[in-house]
């Protein structure tokens, strides 16, 4: 199907969901925890696909940052 007509459609299931009430709306919380996730999802798959696992990483964290330099102690719900 063309991508065009696809989004057309998508679009207009998406309007009607909203004006029925069913729709989805995230949270600032739910979309938080979402993005946390798929950040997660995403580095594990690159070390995956380098070779490198988790007990390999030298960082000790999902985003390979180190977290002696960061905020990392005055983050909330962790």
């Amino acid at each position: 199907m063309d991508p065009a007509k696809q989004r057309e459609i998508a679009s207009k299931g998406g309007k009607a969901a909203h004006q029925k009430g069913t729709a989805h709306e995230w949270t600032s919380e739910e979309a938080r925890d979402a993005g946390r996730k798929g950040g997660i999802a995403s580095h594990r798959r690159r070390r995956e696909q380098q070779g490198t696992t988790a007990d390999e990483s030298d960082s000790g964290n999902d985003a390979g940052i180190d977290s002696s330099s960061t905020n990392a102690g005055n983050r909330d719900n962790e």
